[in-house]
C-alpha cells in the first residue's frame, strides 16, 4: 500500500514538475491575457452585485513609457536588474522591522519578480503554501525569462485599480493617452498606487499620493534603465 502511494505521489510531483515548466516556457514568448486575479475580481463583482469591469489590453514593452519601468522600479523593486529574484536585504529589513514594531502594518520585500510570479500564476493570499509557490515560481520565471521580459508581463498584468490592469488600461482610462504617451510624472503616479491601487487613485490623487509621486520622481534618477528589447 505504501509502495503504491509512492509511486502516486511521485506522478503528480513530475506531472506538476512538468506542467508548470511547460506553462512558464510558453509564457515567454505569449502574452497574458487573463491572471487568476481578474478572474477573482469578476466574480467578486458578480457576488456583489456591481457593474462587471476588466479593462486589459496586451502591449510590448517597447510600446510603453521609458519612464514607466524606472518608476516601478523606484517605487518597488530598485535592485530589479541586480537581484535574482530575492532581495534578502529587502527581507532582513522588513523582518527587523516586522519584529521591533509589531502594531504598525506589517512591512513587505516581495520584489518585481516575485509580484509577477504571484499575479501570473497564484492567487491572493499569506499562506505559507501559497508562499512556497511563489518561491517556486519566482525561481522558474528568473530561469526561463529575461528581466525584460519579467518587466514586460508585469507592466501588463499587475492590478492597477478597480477593474483596470496594465499600463496601457490605466493610461486609457484616466488620461485617454497610449501607455507610450505617458510623462514621467504620470508613470511615477501610478507607480505611486501599487501598494494598494483599489484604495489609491492615480486619477484621482490624494495630497499622500502627490507627495510619493513626488518622491518616486526623484528617486527615478538613480535607478539604472532596463532595456526594453527583449
Amino acid at each position: 500500500m505504501l509502495k503504491f502511494f509512492w509511486k502516486i505521489l511521485r506522478r503528480i510531483v513530475v506531472a506538476f514538475l512538468a506542467s508548470t515548466i511547460l506553462a512558464v516556457l510558453a509564457l515567454r514568448f505569449l502574452p497574458v491575457w487573463f491572471t487568476p486575479l481578474m478572474f477573482i475580481r469578476c466574480y467578486e463583482q458578480v457576488k456583489e452585485g456591481t457593474e462587471l469591469k476588466l479593462s486589459h489590453d496586451w502591449i510590448s514593452i517597447s510600446d510603453m513609457s521609458e519612464y514607466m519601468p524606472l518608476a516601478v522600479m523606484a517605487s518597488e523593486d530598485a535592485n530589479f536588474l541586480s537581484h535574482h529574484g530575492f532581495d534578502y536585504k529587502a527581507i532582513e529589513h522588513a523582518a527587523k522591522r516586522n519584529r521591533q514594531h509589531p502594531e504598525k502594518r506589517k512591512l513587505g520585500a516581495s520584489t518585481i519578480s516575485q509580484q509577477t510570479a504571484k499575479n501570473v500564476f497564484l492567487w491572493p493570499g499569506r499562506s505559507w503554501i501559497r508562499k512556497g509557490f511563489e518561491v517556486y515560481f519566482t525561481g522558474l520565471i528568473e530561469l526561463f525569462w529575461s528581466k525584460q521580459r519579467i518587466m514586460e508581463v508585469y507592466l501588463n498584468s499587475i492590478e492597477m485599480g478597480d477593474g483596470i490592469y496594465g499600463v496601457e488600461a490605466i493610461a486609457r482610462e484616466n488620461w485617454g493617452l497610449r501607455a507610450s504617451q505617458l510623462s514621467k510624472e504620470q508613470c511615477a503616479l501610478i507607480a505611486a498606487t501599487l501598494p494598494n491601487p483599489r484604495r489609491f487613485s492615480s486619477k484621482h490623487p490624494s495630497a499622500y499620493m502627490l507627495k510619493r509621486q513626488k518622491r518616486i520622481v526623484q528617486e527615478m534618477k538613480f535607478v539604472k534603465p532596463l532595456r526594453r528589447n527583449l
